[in-house]
């Protein structure tokens, strides 16, 4: 049997034991180098950009400003090797979080700016059928909710503890506004993974690899809020998935 029928083979064997074992997953973490000096090493999504960062010791976490310092070197460092990647740059004003906040009237939640009751009880009780005899006001339900529950995936987004990080990067620092997320082009081919991901499973790979934490379940709360910022942030973009 020739050597090229002996590969044919090996592809056709290894296609069908991808079939069986389809729900089988590869390690996801990046195989980084250890530190010779015994600290800590971060490193990008990409598997290839990564730093030692002197100081740090297995189990600590960095502050926030020096946590975005090192993730700032990161991307730096990625932009040089990557220089016709088109990586989008954050809005300004909500990057920074200088857009002012909006006026509330009294009984108005922070949140949502949706009315309170007497008493600390909601107001916010629905009155029509869901799926057709709805009124104004439900619609206004749904739309508090529906910022309130983004509001809260935004605070995990920026905060490392939250999304349970250990080294103190948190997924702002390297999408500050959920910037080059794309969640328009899910479900995708993606090769960290080896097989076609939803918006969800990109979100677990970050937060194994660059904010080294565990994954979050599906139906966490803390990953259904950061998916549901992250496409708060895209409103109004076509979708088109399956694009790189």
């Amino acid at each position: 049997m020739t050597k090229t029928t002996w590969k044919v083979l090996g592809l056709i064997a290894a296609a069908g034991a991808g079939t069986a074992a389809a729900s089988a997953l590869p390690d996801r973490r990046h195989p980084f180098p250890d530190s010779r000096n015994g600290n800590v090493v971060v490193g990008l999504c990409d598997g290839q950009t990564w730093m030692e960062v002197p100081g740090l010791a297995p189990g600590q976490a960095l502050g926030r400003p020096q946590a975005q310092r090192v993730a700032d070197t990161l991307m730096n460092e990625w932009r040089r090797k990557n220089p016709g990647a088109g990586w989008e740059e954050p809005l300004l004003a909500r990057a920074s979080g200088t857009q002012p906040a909006p006026a509330r009237g009294e009984g108005e939640t922070a949140a949502s700016g949706a009315r309170q009751a007497p008493g600390g009880k909601s107001a916010n009780v629905q009155s029509g059928h869901t799926y057709g005899n709805f009124s104004a006001r439900d619609q206004q339900i749904w739309a508090a909710s529906t910022q309130q529950f983004v509001d809260y995936g935004k605070k995990v987004f920026h905060d490392a503890q939250a999304v349970g990080g250990t080294v103190g990067i948190s997924c702002d620092m390297c999408h500050p506004d959920g910037v080059n997320t794309h969640p328009e082009t899910y479900p995708k081919y993606q090769v960290q993974l080896g097989r076609v991901a939803l918006l969800r499973d990109m979100i677990n790979w970050c937060i194994e690899n660059p904010v080294r934490g565990k994954p979050l379940a599906d139906d966490s709360d803390q990953i259904r809020g950061i998916e549901a910022y992250i496409l708060a942030q895209r409103k109004g973009v076509a979708l088109d998935y399956g694009k790189h």
